[in-house]
């Protein structure tokens, strides 16, 4: 079967365009370790030719899910659009209690929103997951639970996933990662979001899709 020229424009269009990373996370406070670290992920994926969204903290102070768009406010629609939208994600979250906080919990649970519109929820996404607690135990934790999320979501989880033990001194005033281990880690989560995301275009370039 031969292509028609617009099919063919199609084609290319979707080939050069920039897989678009969006990244989630933090804490209400600013400058937050979590969202420090979420940044540097982002900024791998960046270096490596994506286009990102970080909607830190103070972007996800969004009402209790209810669902229906009736109940969304500029931001959760703001949210809902990049959800949508994004070809890799990276989700951050402090370790509260062993488990993630309430503050992204909520702001997954806006997922309910994206399904019915050419995909459902998370499927043939890369999520890329990163946990940030004052010891190992309280990552680890956290980061299984991230895990679960993503899977019931339909999310592909990264096969790295950073566990991150977080001091006052890990960053410095310019969210730069000081420790070098801990920045390796955060910045393989960016390029195997972005990895998996190519591929994942490539494939539904190949698909005609």
């Amino acid at each position: 079967m031969l292509s028609t020229p617009a099919a063919k424009s199609a084609i290319t269009e979707r080939s050069e365009r920039r897989p678009f990373i969006l990244g989630i996370g933090g804490t209400p406070r600013e400058r937050s370790s979590t969202e420090l670290a979420l940044r540097v992920s982002l900024a791998a994926a960046a270096a490596n030719g994506a286009g990102t969204m970080l909607l830190g903290g103070r972007d996800l102070l969004l009402p209790l899910y209810q669902p229906g768009p009736e109940h969304q406010t500029p931001q959760s629609r703001r949210l809902v659009d990049a959800l949508r939208r994004c070809d890799g994600l990276v989700i951050a979250s402090p370790s509260y209690h062993g488990a993630m906080s309430g503050l992204i919990k909520n702001a997954l649970d806006y997922t309910e929103e994206v399904r019915g519109a050419g995909r459902t929820y998370l499927d043939g996404i890369a999520v890329g997951l990163i946990a940030c607690a004052g010891g190992s135990q309280g990552a680890g934790q956290t980061l299984a639970a991230l895990r679960g999320v993503a899977h019931a979501l339909r999310g592909w989880p990264t096969p790295f996933g950073a566990a991150i033990c977080t001091t006052p001194m890990l960053f410095d005033a310019d969210g730069a990662c000081l420790d070098l281990k801990t920045a390796a880690q955060l910045e393989l989560v960016g390029r195997q979001v972005l990895s998996f995301a190519r591929m994942n275009m490539a494939a539904g370039d190949a698909a005609g899709r």
